[in-house]
């Protein structure tokens, strides 16, 4: 899956620790989820989401390979 939250988190001037901050997560949990080695919980998406005032369809995209 990928996700354009670095993009998202940067058009909101907000830094990968003030992220992590406001949805009570580890700053590693946002470099993790931004560098595609963690999917996030539907949860935490959702707060991401929110936080960056975007929708989750808007920062999150199935891959072709998410299919196989």
């Amino acid at each position: 899956m990928r996700n354009l939250i670095k993009v998202e988190r940067a058009r909101s001037n907000m830094t990968q620790a003030e992220l992590a901050e406001k949805v009570k997560v580890a700053r590693q949990t946002i470099i993790a989820i931004e560098g595609g080695k963690f999917v996030p919980s539907t949860v935490l998406a959702f707060k991401i989401a929110k936080v960056l005032n975007c929708t989750m369809d808007l920062l999150f995209e199935l891959e072709d390979k998410d299919w196989e």
